[in-house]
């Protein structure tokens, strides 16, 4: 057990966000994803929410301020207009522990090849369907005056 790290947040899995360079995606998704299949490097999250595993990794994770998207969410039957409750629950997640970093919706097709180049993706036990995230790594500015 560490102070301050989401329990959620394991060895294994704190391995791979630390491993995660700026730039560098990771896809949290659902139950019903072929995260097996997609992944480069799984992460099994089972018996947490997207939601959860959402929440911890941005309680440790910066999210990339020098794009205009860095927050990414699938779509309701692949129409980035539509959106379910947990999406609308990923947003305040993201307001709270990223303000500023708004969640963009993308299609299905667009969101399945993003999960594929994604460094990591984070398999859940999520039971909804369409709640899948991918979240850009930023970076830790350094405090003014600071040195190495």
């Amino acid at each position: 057990m560490l102070i301050g790290i989401p329990s959620l947040l394991g060895p294994d899995f704190l391995a791979i966000l630390r491993g995660m360079g700026h730039g560098d995606e990771i896809a949290i998704v659902d139950g019903n994803y072929p995260a097996a299949e997609d992944a480069r490097r799984l992460v099994r999250a089972d018996g947490h929410t997207a939601t959860d595993v959402l929440d911890a990794v941005l309680a440790v994770m910066p999210v990339d301020d020098f794009v205009e998207q860095a927050i990414f969410r699938a779509s309701v039957k692949g129409d980035p207009a539509l959106a379910d409750p947990v999406h609308h629950e990923f947003e305040a997640i993201c307001a709270r522990r990223a303000p500023g970093r708004p969640v963009c919706a993308l299609a299905g097709p667009d969101f399945y090849r993003r999960v594929k180049t994604a460094h990591a993706v984070v398999a859940t036990s999520e039971p909804r369907l369409y709640a899948n995230i991918i979240v850009r790594k930023g970076v830790i500015h350094p405090k003014a005056g600071s040195s190495p």
